[in-house]
């Protein structure tokens, strides 16, 4: 610690990417940052495996809005692109249909058309009309109200309008179809919402804003992966004289009546601080973390018993030999859409079927595995742990599976080319991110559980504590964590106006 710097100081629980993005911009308002990590790494669910050679990232692989980046290397004085070099790829994914028919994202619109006129003839003006809706949506849903804070009823209720005029009621599959005829197509436009933890027939249509947002900025992938971003983050902290610990479990949010005074760590250190900010579960946190006076206060208690998103299977494994036709990003679709999803998120069980994400990074950057090596991963959306399933004893043979779906379909002789493997299930989730669940992506963003009915970002547990990351408002995905920790701009005061 610095003895000359007399700013104040604010903690940050958790180094996931809202963590970090919430530390850079304390530092740029007059605060010195405390960045406390539980586990040995930093990055959250954005972290990185390493193994024989191999560079797994471990979650977000897709980068969609750089500008969000952009904005917080420019509070530092700095560029992002001098840190993380950032390539746009076309197509954005491919969706791979059960039956062996597929489906390309294209960022060009021309490319868009001629396709989907070849594969859904009559659908062309139905697309051009939803993706007209999705640029609406997101100037109301991302521009306006991503960075908002939501702690006050009436700015929702004023919202209200736009957001029944917007169609918020109906689901983003509801949104699609009354746009489009083929199902097919219907799938392609509709899953976006399972990268935010949402179930596309019950997310509201606000989400059918990533259709536009993909199209408007691109998909990008970061060169030696997404944790490049994470390191980059913790090197504008460190240039703002803020620091970051691992290895730091904080087990108390420390009070001075109702306003936050520091935290207390499992080694028993206590550190103080005149703000606190919460990259982590809201839920947990004030379970475990704060008096029950504290949360008898605020609103996140009753969370327990809110809808909470999937949960993943994770499989990250390298080859010794390369899939040249493979894809980046590839979307396989399992011969199942609506009733797989039902499964999943209300009827809770583990369907014999699947939907797949298959990660092939190698495509874009070499430097991800050795010489004539894949990197991959691949993520299949499962129920959270309300389901029961033991995954102990489930995970090997739902890996046997999908290994052998991937050989038969897009990876020949796939079995025996793995040399390294590690498996990630919601028991993973719950262990290393303490999320409530082992949801992998905190609260399903149903409309009753968005903007103002989502945790707020100003804590109503204890003055001078914030929440920011993928259980608070906006909500999950890069952009969303991100955003979180803009929002602190309009509910944290400058560290010069703090009341010490």
């Amino acid at each position: 610690m610095n003895l000359a710097d007399t700013r104040p100081h604010a903690v940050v629980i958790g180094a996931g990417l809202g963590g970090l993005a919430a530390a850079v911009r304390l530092g740029a308002r007059g605060y010195r940052v405390t960045v406390l990590e539980r586990l040995a790494d930093i990055g959250g669910r954005a972290r990185v495996f390493k193994q024989d050679g191999f560079t797994f990232d471990a979650g977000p692989t897709i980068i969609t809005v750089p500008f969000v980046f952009d904005e917080l290397w420019a509070l530092c004085g700095k560029h992002f692109a001098d840190d993380v070099k950032l390539v746009e790829l076309d197509p954005y994914y491919v969706i791979r249909f059960d039956d062996g028919s597929t489906f390309s994202c294209l960022g060009d619109d021309n490319a868009m058309r001629e396709q989907i006129n070849r594969l859904f003839p009559g659908d062309v003006p139905g697309w051009q009309r939803y993706m007209r809706e999705s640029e609406e949506i997101y100037k109301l849903g991302f521009e306006k109200l991503a960075h908002a804070p939501f702690h006050s009823l009436i700015r929702m209720l004023k919202l209200l309008p736009d957001f029944m005029r917007l169609g918020a009621w109906r689901s983003v599959y509801q949104h699609v179809a009354a746009r489009v005829e083929h199902e097919k197509l219907r799938m392609a436009l509709s899953f976006h919402p399972l990268f935010v933890g949402g179930n596309p027939f019950r997310v509201t249509s606000i989400y059918s804003m990533i259709a536009h947002l993909e199209r408007r900025y691109g998909v990008h992938a970061a060169m030696g992966g997404t944790n490049q971003i994470v390191k980059g983050l913790e090197k504008l902290i460190a240039g703002q004289g803020g620091r970051v610990t691992t290895k730091a479990d904080v087990v108390e949010i420390m009070l001075d009546k109702e306003a936050v005074k520091g935290v207390r760590l499992a080694s028993g250190e206590e550190i103080a601080a005149q703000v606190v900010v919460v990259n982590a579960d809201p839920a947990e946190t004030v379970r475990t973390m704060l008096p029950p006076t504290a949360s008898r206060r605020g609103r996140a208690r009753k969370l327990s018993d809110a809808r909470y998103s999937m949960s993943l299977f994770v499989w990250y494994f390298g080859t010794n030999r390369t899939y040249d036709d493979v894809e980046h990003h590839t979307i396989l679709m399992g011969p199942r859409y609506r009733e797989l999803l039902h499964d999943i998120f209300e009827r809770k069980i583990l369907a014999q079927d699947f939907s797949l994400y298959l990660h092939r990074p190698t495509a874009t950057d070499k430097s991800l595995a050795p010489d004539g090596s894949d990197s991959f991963y691949v993520l299949s959306p499962v129920p959270h742990q309300d389901s029961g399933i033991d995954w102990a004893k489930a995970a090997p043979e739902y890996r046997n599976r999908i290994a052998a779906h991937l050989e038969a379909t897009l990876l020949p002789g796939l079995r025996e080319a793995i040399v390294t493997e590690r498996i990630f299930t919601p028991l993973d989730f719950a262990k290393d991110y303490r999320a409530t669940k082992g949801a992998a992506f905190g609260l399903e963003p149903v409309f009753m559980q968005s903007a103002w009915f989502r945790p707020h970002n100003r804590s109503s547990e204890a003055k001078n504590l914030f929440f920011v990351g993928a259980g608070t408002h906006p909500g999950a995905g890069v952009p969303g964590v991100i955003s979180s920790a803009r929002v602190l701009d309009e509910v944290v005061p400058h560290g010069e106006r703090l009341e010490r």
